[in-house]
């Protein structure tokens, strides 16, 4: 592993954060924990811990001895000096005093002693940095490490490669307890220069910020040589359908199980070679079903992947069949560990629910499940992070993670619960929404809106650099996508769902008005109208609802059908006629996938402000009847304007109304001529 110290880089953020009063111990804290945080091989996503000692003002401006210690919530990778609360130091270390600590009790010491009560709440493992003399403290998950350390004998093969500068410490639940016992180690050779937790990580220490960052570099550098003597092929393949099936066939099936559980999660798709060994290894259910690589994972991850069978492509039906018996048995399994191991805690604790996070589905890779795509893709992080690991450890000799009774602990423990946080639930959190025409106008508005409500979006538009602006804006899945080929929009929403899990919601917006007499328009104008105006249509939801029934929960389409469909305009055949059999298909798709819990609705738009209408054609319009153009939008019953995020609302409304069904909402400020008998 490479030193990235950089005496120029160091003491240019020295510089940097002392004009902001942050002095020198505390900007180096900063400068290494983000080197460390940085690398995936070391810390994943909030995991590990960084500290330093220094002096702070009190509210009594008194210079006192403090530790600023990362605090829960915290990245190392982007952390701030306020990441890294300071608590007083004195009175931490007067709690080594003690026989036991709590768990409440020790967060309440550790809270009750902080500089500045509005901090985060200092690391779980805040004892440990504030026992150890040391002025910096780095602790991390080091891929490396944990492959030794995870096997059955990890102990002896440590002290192998580490030697006598290192401590050992056998596993213990983060807190009191493992502070403790890290302190006695150290104090039986006190020359060492860092810890090995056995099956949970590793520390350095040292007197400035380059010592305690370089020691572990090199002590994690020592464990990769180690690691890398071993490599070769290890996992012998089990047998496997001629034709696999594809991603995007497998995961709206898959996703498909959890609504029938209740509960819609966001999917993130993994694979490469060193994945493929693992999962298509005939050994899989033994390597795989001994827990995480450390117990920091298991709260993100639970204990064990759910393993589904390899997906014959000819064969989906029994895929699917075969893929609801094993979650079945995994419930059950995870429901006879909870109830085994709260009696043993005398059933103090509550069942979390009993889905898997993380899939492996042999001749294809794994997925992460979470209820968005930003934590599915940690928990994917997590899986692979594990296959690594495992991976070097039965290369080495064999996996050994810790026992049950800490496992349950770990994922149990208030305090790692706590981690995850929960945020304000919004009315479509897990569900995938596709947009057509959404590079701008209505389209990128609705996009907007269903992101606001917790949907995770896919824009489709055939303008790339508009789709993938608004795509970013929202941090959505932008596709370039022709919607009048079925062959692209196939493409595209096959992307949907091997990206995101699946498709619950279709906004089909995309269109343009061609214009022209009825009886003079070229045929050419007219079918090139009907392309995108019904055809268009008819590709998006024909697909999405292929996708929706795989899944088998149900799903959302919505139509803009726009007020022509009910009361043409003069000249705007080639817009209105094809916009007029929209609505039909509409409801046809209503009356014909009813009984799938496939609701269809539209939203009957008009004179909408940098929507359908362009300024120029606005302009146009309104010279004809003699108007200004804000009269001319505004001429309508309640004689206000009408914008794309109005239209935008009703599609939203629409997707919330779950007994509604073949319905049209008018968005036009009210026109009475558009109006439904």
């Amino acid at each position: 592993m490479k030193n990235l110290w950089s005496n120029k880089q160091a003491k240019a953020i020295v510089r940097r954060y002392a004009r902001k009063g942050v002095n020198s111990d505390r900007a180096l804290r900063v400068y290494t924990s983000r080197l460390l945080g940085n690398e995936p091989r070391l810390v994943l996503h909030g995991g590990g811990n960084t500290s330093v000692k220094t002096r702070m003002k009190d509210v009594m401006g008194k210079n006192i001895e403090v530790l600023c210690v990362k605090g829960s919530g915290w990245d190392m990778g982007n952390i701030e000096p306020q990441g890294l609360p300071a608590v007083r130091l004195e009175n931490l270390r007067e709690l080594i005093s003690l026989d036991k600590l709590n768990d409440e009790d020790m967060v309440n010491a550790q809270r009750a002693n902080l500089l500045d009560s509005s901090s985060p709440n200092p690391s779980v493992e805040t004892l440990l940095h504030a026992f150890l003399p040391h002025k910096f403290i780095d602790h991390t998950h080091s891929n490396a490490v944990l492959s030794l350390t995870d096997q059955p004998d990890g102990d002896a093969l440590c002290r192998k490669v580490f030697g006598k500068k290192m401590g050992y410490v056998p596993y213990i639940l983060p807190g009191f307890d493992l502070a403790k016992k890290a302190f006695e180690v150290y104090q039986k050779d006190q020359s060492i220069e860092g810890l090995i937790l056995l099956k949970h990580g590793i520390f350095t220490f040292g007197a400035t910020a380059k010592e305690a960052y370089s020691r572990m570099i090199e002590q994690v550098t020592l464990a990769e040589k180690r690691v890398e003597r071993s490599k070769k092929n290890i996992f012998v393949r089990a047998n496997l359908p001629k034709k696999v099936a594809d991603v995007a066939d497998v995961a709206p099936i898959l996703r498909g199980l959890f609504g029938d559980a209740g509960r819609c999660v966001v999917m993130d798709f993994r694979t490469n070679a060193k994945v493929r060994a693992y999962v298509d290894g005939k050994d899989v259910r033994r390597y795989s079903q001994k827990s995480t690589v450390t117990p920091d994972h298991v709260i993100r991850t639970k204990p064990n992947p759910l393993i589904v069978p390899a997906p014959d492509a000819n064969n989906l039906g029994g895929f699917a069949k075969g893929a609801k018996k094993a979650l079945d048995s995994y419930q059950k399994s995870y429901h006879s560990y909870f109830e085994r191991q709260n009696k043993r805690v005398g059933f103090s604790k509550t069942e979390l629910d009993l889905m898997p996070r993380i899939i492996l589905v042999p001749g294809l890779g794994l997925f992460g499940l979470d209820g968005n795509s930003k934590s599915a893709a940690i928990v994917a992080d997590l899986a692979e992070t594990n296959v690594g690991v495992i991976t070097n450890c039965e290369s080495i000799s064999s996996y050994q993670a810790i026992p049950e009774n800490d496992v349950f602990d770990i994922e149990y423990w208030s305090l790692e619960q706590a981690k995850l946080g929960k945020g304000d639930a919004k009315p479509l959190d897990s569900k995938i929404c596709v947009v057509s025409g959404g590079g701008s106008g209505i389209g990128a508005a609705t996009a907007q809106a269903f992101s606001d409500q917790g949907c995770e979006v896919a824009v489709l538009d055939w303008n790339s650099k508009a789709v993938r602006a608004v795509a970013d804006d929202i941090g959505g899945l932008g596709l370039v996508c022709d919607v009048t080929s079925a062959k692209s929009v196939n493409k595209a929403l096959d992307k949907v769902a091997a990206h995101f899990g699946g498709v619950d919601i279709l906004v089909s917006n995309a269109g343009a008005a061609w214009q022209g007499r009825i009886g003079e328009v070229s045929n050419k104008i007219l079918r090139q109208s009907f392309e995108l105006n019904f055809w268009g249509h008819q590709n998006l939801a024909s697909k999405a609802t292929a996708i929706m029934r795989a899944q088998g929960n149900g799903g959302c389409l919505l139509f803009n059908i726009s007020k022509q469909a009910i009361n043409p305009g003069l000249d705007f055949g080639p817009y209105g006629l094809p916009k007029a059999a929209t609505l039909s298909l509409m409801r046809q798709y209503a009356v014909d996938y009813g009984d799938d819990s496939i609701r269809s609705n539209a939203v009957n738009a008009d004179r909408i402000r940098s929507g359908l209408l362009s300024d120029a054609l606005i302009e146009d319009r309104s010279k004809a009847r003699g108007l200004s153009q804000k009269d001319y939008m505004s001429g309508n019953l309640l004689g206000k304007e009408v914008f794309v995020e109005d239209v935008a609302q009703a599609f939203v409304d629409l997707a919330l109304a779950k007994k509604t069904t073949a319905s049209v909402t008018t968005v036009d400020g009210g026109n009475i001529a558009a109006a439904l008998r």
